[in-house]
């Protein structure tokens, strides 16, 4: 290569090494490669030489144009790690510090559904009781769903017009949309040994549609086991609940025989509150709120608990009705048509998880 290429190239290269960010580098790039770069004057002067010297003169040059083209990229990529290392460095984080808030107005401001808020303060208030929490399938089984629960064949719950059924396997029954978190009791039955002490949040399926009823829903059901279990250990933990959950001390709380098939004796539970302004433990009126009843004894045989020697009472409510009691809302619809208007006004903070203290 003749020596001015040499010198051409040694000059480049210097330039390259000099340049300290992206920017320079380019500004290298230009001024060799570019339209009026000096190795771009150097093909273009090729046309004037004889064509033996041209031929070889070409080659050249495009050996170095060649050499500077993979300088140039080696360099960039050692430029671009550089720039990313000091970013790196600028912008590195103390995840042990608190995180900076956002303007309640904000529209980066996260928050917690009321739903998802409703089911850490079941969490925190039966966790408090020594409630531990178990979770199961949501398309269940006919056994699980309902035989086992001692729901007969002919009860309205097994209905195509109130249950969503999916299709059945061949030679078996239709798996279902659970219509409870019951068959999550039997299957805790069925894998603990007795004592037991559970609550079974989640989701529901049931085909129903209007201001206070969802195809889809949530429920929450609790379970206790227990040897000498009795009415009066039912009757405690439901009014100690109620009167946490919805911060009312004195909370007027009712029970009123009913009937399920999985409870005998089986109770309806009521609260307190006015018909006429809607306000909780005022007034003389009553509003059901909660099922619940002892774990009927076929249920325990079912589950292989021997009823002679366990008992245990089970209860269950709906999350969204309890949520719409505690904050005054009208309509179930607004809990999933994602408006961030209604949710920025009911929805928690999530640096401000549910704790027993909320409750006193």
């Amino acid at each position: 290569m003749a020596d001015d290429l040499d010198m051409l190239r040694a000059d480049i290269e210097a330039a390259m090494a000099g340049a300290e960010d992206l920017r320079a580098l380019d500004a290298v790039r230009v001024a060799a490669l570019g339209k009026s770069g000096q190795v771009t004057a150097l093909l273009k002067g090729l046309g004037a030489l004889p064509p033996d010297e041209r031929r070889a003169r070409g080659a050249e040059v495009n050996v170095l144009k060649g050499e500077i083209e993979r300088a140039l990229e080696h360099r960039r990529v050692t430029l671009e790690a550089f720039a990313l290392d000091a970013r790196l460095a600028a912008e590195r984080l103390d995840v042990s510090l608190p995180p900076r808030l956002a303007a309640p107005t904000s529209p980066e401001a996260g928050s917690i559904h009321p739903i998802s808020r409703t089911m850490e303060e079941l969490i925190a208030l039966f966790g408090a009781m020594g409630f531990a929490v178990a979770e199961g399938p949501d398309i269940e089984g006919d056994w699980h769903n309902f035989s086992a629960l001692n729901i007969p064949e002919h009860h309205p719950a097994r209905q195509d017009h109130d249950t969503f059924y999916l299709t059945a396997p061949e030679g078996g029954r239709r798996p279902v949309l659970r219509t409870h978190t019951s068959p999550v009791q039997i299957r805790t039955m069925l894998s603990q040994e007795p004592p037991i002490r559970v609550i079974v949040p989640g989701r529901t399926w049931r085909a129903d549609h209007d201001a206070t009823h969802s195809p889809m829903f949530h429920q929450v059901e609790g379970l206790v086991i227990g040897r000498d279990i009795h009415m009066g250990h039912l009757k405690g933990t439901l009014v100690d609940f109620l009167r946490a959950f919805f911060g009312i001390a004195d909370l007027p709380v009712r029970f009123r025989a009913s009937y399920f098939p999985f409870t005998e004796p089986s109770m309806e539970v009521d609260i307190g509150w006015s018909r006429k302004t809607g306000e909780l433990g005022q007034g003389g009126d009553w509003l059901e709120i909660l099922g619940s009843g002892m774990v009927h004894p076929k249920v325990l045989a079912n589950a292989g608990i021997d009823p002679r020697v366990w008992q245990g009472f089970a209860f269950g409510m709906g999350i969204e009705r309890i949520t719409m009691l505690k904050h005054g809302i009208p309509d179930l619809r607004p809990f999933y048509e994602a408006d961030l208007r209604w949710l920025r006004h009911y929805a928690a903070s999530p640096l401000s998880p549910f704790t027993l203290h909320d409750a006193s």
